[in-house]
Formats: C-alpha cells, structure tokens, sequence
C-alpha cells in the first residue's frame, strides 16, 4: 500500500435545489456522474484547489468567502492511493458553468439534490448526502 495520501478537493454548485454534475469521460470511471473536482497541488491549499479546479473544469470564478466546507471523507478502493476527500458548496459564482475538458467529461448538468442521476461515482454521492445530513466525515471503502 502507498505511504501517502491525496487530496482531492470537491465543488457542489447549487442553484435552487439543484447540483452541477459532469459526466466523467477517459478513466476508470467513464460514464459515471461525479462533480467537478481535483487533486489539491503541491503548494496549494485545498481551498485554492477548489477555486481552481472550478475554473478549470467548468469555467466559473469562486470567491473563496463563498465556498462552505460541507464534508470530507477518507477513501480508498481497488486501484486507488488512498486519498482525503474535502467538499465545498457554493451558491455563488460568476461566469455561465460549461464543459471546459471535453477530453475528461462527456457533458454536464443539473439535477434536484433529491434525485441523482445513475451511474455516480459512490463517494461524489456520500459528500453530496452530506449537504441535507449535516455529516461532517465519513470512510469509505476501508475494511
């Protein structure tokens, strides 16, 4: 087993009681649901991560003030490094959200909190649930 861990950083854009999804593209995961997310950077702290990764993915600028830590999770599963999960929820951002990696995402969309789409990356799923259960951390995948 790897001696380190990731860390990923999660955005949950919420508008009404709807959520941003992008359908994952390329990897081990293609086709399945999953938010915009990625790994935080050597030298960056998670909550940049989260502003940059917004951008990269689907061209909308967060002010950092704006973004709520909602969940983390401690994760690992077949294949994987173990990693820590950190989801952020923003209600506010500028810029119209677009599929800025075609390459990594089939599309995006939005859906109500109450009914996720199928298939979904298992703990994309878990950071969401958090927002209504109020859960501040979860493990995943550990025996």
């Amino acid at each position: 087993m790897p001696d380190r861990h990731l860390v990923d950083a999660h955005i949950m854009l919420l508008r009404e009681n709807r959520i941003l999804l992008s359908k994952r593209r390329g990897d081990a995961f293609d086709g399945k649901w999953h938010l915009p997310a990625g790994k935080v950077d050597a030298g960056e702290d998670v909550i940049s991560a989260a502003v940059r990764e917004a951008c990269e993915e689907v061209g909308v600028r967060i002010d950092p003030a704006d973004l709520t830590h909602v969940h983390t999770v401690h994760i690992i599963g077949s294949g994987q490094e173990p990693r820590f999960g950190f989801f952020f929820r923003s209600s506010r951002w500028s810029g119209q959200p677009e599929n800025r990696e075609p390459a990594k995402s089939h599309g995006l969309d939005w859906f109500a909190l109450d009914a996720l789409p199928e298939p979904m990356i298992g703990y994309a799923a878990l950071g969401i649930r958090a927002l209504s259960s109020g859960i501040p951390f979860s493990i995943h995948g550990w025996d």
